[in-house]
């Protein structure tokens, strides 16, 4: 009987254990790999009443159509400027390169941006800023546009994948401060690709 009840604390105590590391959601490896961001306190920007309820983020179904490749044209000679946050924050950009593209039968273009004080960091040397904003924003998207996370490429073209868009950290939480996509970003079409507005508890 002792044996037994050994037996049953132990599988109790197992299974508390594996329900508290449950899988993290997510159907790529961008969207395991945000969303684990997000569940872990030490590198969310999740109020901690949001990360204790956190299941996982909301994400359009992956659309390959959304993965492009774009030509790529530097801008040299461009002047530093402050960006826009939504503080009273005013981070150093310069506008490092123009991106064009065409997508549902119709071309777009957009400026990619390099953050003055990022690329002095390691590993953040190459790093190119491409925000967006597009016809879901305010509805199925975070009103303020969303983000893409590109590198400097060799040649003349870029892959851009739009399921890898994700919104500003202010979408979660206002203590943060969020550059404001410029208005020359805007895309005239539905993005439905990337992560969804969130849905604060």
């Amino acid at each position: 009987m002792k044996h037994n009840l050994l037996l049953l604390v132990m599988f109790v105590s197992t299974l508390g254990c594996s329900q508290d590391k449950r899988p993290i959601k997510g159907e790529t490896e961008f969207q395991k790999e945000i969303n684990a961001e997000y569940k872990d306190a030490t590198t969310s920007p999740l109020k901690e009443k949001d990360r204790k309820n956190f299941k996982g983020l909301d994400f359009f179904k992956f659309d390959s159509t959304f993965v492009v490749k774009a030509n790529f044209k530097r801008t040299p000679n461009e002047n530093v400027f402050k960006m826009k946050t939504t503080t009273s924050r005013l981070p150093e950009y310069v506008k490092y390169g123009v991106v064009s593209f065409e997508l549902h039968d119709k071309s777009y273009q957009l400026n990619i941006y390099q953050n003055q004080d990022l690329i002095k960091e390691e590993g953040y040397e190459d790093y190119l800023f491409l925000p967006f904003l597009d016809n879901t924003n305010g509805g199925e998207s975070y009103g303020g546009g969303r983000y893409i996370d590109l590198r400097i490429p060799d040649g003349n073209s870029i892959l851009i994948d739009f399921n890898k868009a994700y919104n500003p950290y202010c979408a979660y939480n206002e203590r943060y401060s969020c550059p404001i996509v410029p208005r020359e970003n805007y895309l005239d079409l539905e993005i439905k690709a990337g992560v969804k507005t969130f849905d604060k508890h």
